[in-house]
């Protein structure tokens, strides 16, 4: 994959890019990303190169301060209600206009794609949701039911991404933490499939 389609410079450009904007272990993860999302793009027939593109680029705001997500969405006019979200949800929503900005992609299936990566969404195409799943079950992670996660995105992406989204609910809930509206939409939608 080169994704001079996608990007001037290519994959090589964005890499050295990356690597001095990203720590280390978030570089390495979305490398990791890269990959799956390319297996999982193979398995499902989904175009590889937009997969790799959009695994590799899906956490590249994710280290960026709260105020560059505030700003842009001040820039963008975007809805102000996401203000009192935070980085776990900004990344993806907010974050590819930073892309945009940045790197001059404009790849709406791309963009898609990285937008909703955390967040899901009730009507995800298959590229949403192979990078949906391959951002969960990238070799790097551990944690309990990865390995479930793991097997279940080799049999059916719409599994994958219901057992995925409510494990993600489950972790919040535990925790203490608010739910996206989006990401109980997302469950709702899919969760006929667990």
């Amino acid at each position: 994959m080169i994704y001079e389609r996608y990007i001037s410079g290519g994959r090589v450009a964005l890499l050295e890019k990356m690597a001095e904007q990203l720590s280390s272990k978030r570089f390495t993860h979305c490398l990791g990303v890269e990959k799956a999302s390319i297996e999982l793009a193979e398995r499902y027939g989904v175009d590889k190169e937009q997969a790799g593109l959009a695994g590799l680029l899906h956490d590249y705001t994710k280290e960026l301060p709260d105020q560059e997500f505030l700003d842009l969405i001040e820039r963008y006019q975007l809805d102000s209600q996401l203000k009192q979200w935070n980085n776990n949800v900004w990344h993806g929503l907010v974050g590819i206009y930073k892309i945009q900005e940045d790197l001059g992609l404009t790849d709406t299936a791309i963009l898609r794609a990285i937008e909703i990566h955390t967040v899901g969404s009730a009507d995800m195409s298959d590229l949403d949701k192979v990078v949906y799943v391959a951002d969960y079950i990238e070799c790097g992670r551990d944690f309990p039911g990865v390995e479930k996660a793991r097997e279940l995105a080799y049999q059916s992406l719409n599994r994958a991404v219901a057992y995925e989204t409510a494990s993600t609910i489950s972790h919040l809930i535990r925790q203490g933490l608010a739910v996206y509206p989006q990401t109980l939409a997302t469950y709702n939608a899919y969760v006929n499939y667990l």
